[in-house]
């Protein structure tokens, strides 16, 4: 009986350990196997390497890769002066059919190509059979692209595209210690704004005579940027505050297309706009005022019915007002001049101008502030300079003593909405300032 329990016991010991032991085996089997497999496959790593490494497999796959064309292939080309679109699709080696079909569509679509010097122009193409084209960009201005495709028919189609760009609101300020060009420049504002800003005050200041050293001027405006964060184009001046000799001369941008409003207006709600503006030309000096002088060339006293300004050759004149032009053309002694016939009560005449701007003609309407023509000394004239007139129910009258009629007052509801506007504005002004800081 002991014996019996004894055997029944040891057998079930061992039964234990049998299994132990296989799991040890396999264990270890597993170990083996893993070893063997990693040397194997370090000894593979090794022959590939060498296989890699050879001078001669080298440069055979350099020689290969080297005479394997993309299938897909972006190519921009920037065109020089006096190329044609046809032109170009030969210096990018199309195919004889494919340039034909492209030629053929543009003409057939009535597609007109603006091309300009240093334009850059954007060709994809398919190389799997013939090198055929899949699109085409050519940009039509900051904001706009031309765009023909191929689709999977191969067949070809065109839209303009706006492009995407990215609205950026921008705050800037700066003394004035010698011109307000000068010191926009210094805080690094574009021309065009620069340009804006003038226009906008020039209903009111005289920028050569009112603005003194120390003066200075706040500005919020709206810039444009692509998605390269390259600045292409600007918008409006939201905010423009100048201050001359301690006043502040605040001005709100507010536009309404329900009430077909769209002008820069004072804290009051009244349009900075008159009739005329003070000055026709911005960074002039007054050089002969209105009234009786000896005539620089004729040598004898003569009344003098209007106000030169003294600047350099081809700097641009403006039209004063909004209005008809009556005559663009010889003025005998006022050489080069413009006539305009702003409304039944007041003309101006602009003369001695070394050239017309493009498009100015007899029976043409401008707008006020629009570029007329450049500063010239043809005539009867001494030096480069802006003969200006204003002349009020057939009446030549002094342009610098006239009291003009303010624009639009805004009133009710429009009222209501420019302040609300205004608020806005302000609150802008006051992120972007604590954003500086």
């Amino acid at each position: 009986m002991i014996n019996y329990f004894f055997n029944s016991s040891l057998n079930q010991k061992i039964k234990e350990l049998g299994s132990f032991i296989i799991v040890i085996c396999l264990f270890g089997l597993t170990i083996i196997i893993v070893n063997l497999y990693g040397n194997f496959k370090n000894e593979q790593i090794k022959n590939l390497e060498n296989v890699i490494q050879n001078t001669y497999f080298q440069k055979t796959l350099i020689s290969i890769s080297k005479s394997l064309e993309p299938r897909f292939e972006k190519y921009n080309y920037t065109i020089n002066a006096g190329e044609t679109f046809e032109g170009i699709l030969d210096e990018i080696n199309l195919d004889i059919k494919e340039r034909k079909k492209v030629l053929n569509f543009i003409a057939k679509n009535k597609i007109k190509l603006k091309l300009y010097k240093n334009q850059k122009i954007s060709f994809e193409i398919d190389n799997l059979d013939k090198r055929k084209i899949t699109k085409i960009v050519i940009p039509i201005n900051k904001k706009k692209d031309l765009i023909i495709s191929s689709d999977k028919s191969n067949t070809f189609n065109y839209a303009e595209i706006n492009k995407k760009l990215n609205l950026n609101k921008v705050y800037k300020e700066n003394f004035i210690k010698n011109s307000l060009y000068k010191a926009a420049v210094e805080k690094k504002i574009n021309p065009n704004i620069i340009i804006q800003f003038a226009q906008i005050y020039g209903f009111e200041v005289d920028f050569q005579r009112d603005v003194r050293k120390n003066d200075s001027f706040q500005i919020v405006y709206e810039e444009y940027k692509s998605d390269e964060n390259k600045i292409v184009d600007f918008g409006n001046i939201l905010y423009a505050n100048l201050i001359l000799q301690g006043k502040s001369l605040e001005l709100y941008y507010h536009k309404s297309d329900k009430n077909n409003i769209s002008d820069h207006f004072d804290s009051y709600g009244q349009s900075i706009k008159k009739t005329l503006m003070k000055t026709p030309i911005n960074g002039a000096r007054l050089s002969s005022s209105y009234g009786m002088r000896k005539h620089p060339i004729l040598g004898y006293n003569k009344m003098h019915q209007g106000t030169d300004f003294a600047a350099p050759t081809g700097t641009p004149i403006m039209a004063s007002g909004s209005g008809k032009i009556l005559k663009a053309g010889w003025c005998g002694g006022g050489g080069n001049c413009v006539k305009i016939r702003h409304n039944s009560t007041y003309s101006t005449v602009y003369a001695h101008m070394s050239k017309f701007a493009r498009g100015i003609k007899k029976g043409i309407r401008v707008t006020q502030g629009q570029i007329i023509g450049y500063v010239g000394s043809t005539g009867m004239s001494t030096g480069p300079h802006l003969h200006y007139e204003v002349i009020r129910n057939g009446k030549k009258i002094n342009s610098q003593t006239l009291k003009l009629p303010s624009g639009k007052k805004l009133t009710g509801k429009e009222r209501e909405e420019f302040e609300i506007a205004k608020i806005k504005i302000n609150v802008l002004k006051s992120e972007l300032i604590d954003m500086q800081d």
